[in-house]
């Protein structure tokens, strides 16, 4: 698997990074529909959008650098060779979100409610990045049998495409296939943003029900991958990832729970929204 895309002259263009920007175009698209609709300011969302996409690819690359520190010490120049791989989402994550509470703070923007707006399409964006790891070869876990997969239904090009298996001496071991847990990762976030795009259209859901859905999909979803792979960054003998998606579960149920006993703001309340705004004008 070649993890070039193509070469313009001296420029080379990598998979990786043009899957991360697919991620990222996909993610402003649906941004800006979902801005519209609300009858939200598309200046606000230009200038988040603007600032907050550097911050989480900042904070995906520091995370992941520090957890793999040994690998970077001698090479320095390695950490800024992001085409190369080595994005952490859940810095990403911790990134934006923090960067998302001051800016909306800054602004005097609802929290949540920008929040909500961009879980479905934080979710899709990591669907779509998950490709890259597939042309970098990365985020794969343990061997198993060919026939698992096909029974997962696993397509043939994700199987033919993964890494070979081999034996301590470097033959191919036949029939055996690493598992592609980028694949799964995938899969589970493609059917998150379809939860969640399926429950933005409830009349009555709260603002910040999509947020706590959102955390406890990928949190509990990640939880369960991080068993399989083979790369995961660790703390001494304990998965960072896992850590960090059973704090991502907990939030979210908690979240999900406080909107719903206490909250009384109703994400779709555009209506009413529209009808104060008239009387002010």
């Amino acid at each position: 698997m070649n993890s070039i895309a193509f070469t313009i002259g001296p420029l080379t263009f990598y998979w990786y990074s043009i899957f991360v920007l697919l991620g990222i175009t996909s993610a402003y698209f649906i941004l800006k529909l979902e801005f519209k609709r609300q009858k939200m300011s598309l200046d606000f969302l230009n200038d988040y959008f603007f600032y907050t996409i550097p911050v989480a690819i900042l904070g995906a690359r520091i995370y992941y650098v520090i957890f793999e520190w040994e690998s970077y010490k001698d090479n320095l120049g390695e950490i800024f060779a992001v085409w190369n791989g080595g994005l952490a989402i859940h810095g990403g994550i911790i990134a934006g979100v923090l960067f998302t509470i001051y800016y909306t703070k800054k602004k005097k923007m609802d929290t949540l409610k920008i929040m909500d707006i961009a879980a479905p399409c934080l979710i899709l964006g990591q669907a779509l990045g998950r490709w890259g790891n597939f042309f970098n070869q990365e985020a794969f876990g343990s061997p198993v049998d060919v026939s698992v997969l096909k029974n997962l239904l696993v397509p043939q090009f994700v199987i033919d495409g993964m890494p070979s298996v081999t034996d301590k001496y470097g033959e191919i071991i036949k029939n055996l296939c690493y598992q592609p847990t980028f694949y799964y990762e995938f899969i589970i976030c493609l059917f998150g943003f379809i939860v969640i795009m399926l429950i933005r259209r409830r009349k009555n859901i709260k603002i910040g029900e999509q947020s706590a859905v959102y955390f406890i999909i990928y949190g509990m979803s990640r939880f369960f991958i991080e068993f399989l792979r083979e790369d995961s960054l660790m703390l001494g003998t304990f998965r960072v990832a896992q850590i960090v998606s059973i704090v991502m579960l907990i939030g979210g149920i908690a979240l999900f729970i406080r909107q719903n006993i206490y909250s009384q703001q109703l994400y779709n309340d555009i209506e009413k929204k529209n009808q104060s705004t008239k009387k002010k004008k």
